[in-house]
């Protein structure tokens, strides 16, 4: 146990970052889940500006590594271009 009032405060704002961050990345997982799973070529191609803008923003926070985001981008829009 922390023997500090800082170290305790630190302990309470990792506690609720860490919970803010696992809920923007889950999310983020789903919407990419959501977006592979798309068979219909149309409905990923609305889908897929809104899935790029939360990944752009995740990298830019720092949730996830901004190649990570580069990759996923990447691979989506192949398989957009893939779907007939």
């Amino acid at each position: 146990m922390a023997n500090h009032k800082s170290s305790l405060k630190r302990i309470r704002q990792e506690q609720k970052r860490r919970l803010h961050n696992r809920y923007y990345a889950k999310t983020m997982r789903n919407a990419v889940r959501k977006l592979r799973a798309t068979t219909n070529k149309e409905e990923a191609t609305e889908l897929y500006p809104s899935v790029q803008k939360a990944l752009d923003k995740l990298a830019k926070v720092n949730i996830i590594h901004k190649n990570k985001a580069s990759n996923l981008k990447s691979k989506l829009a192949k398989h957009i271009q893939k779907l007939g």
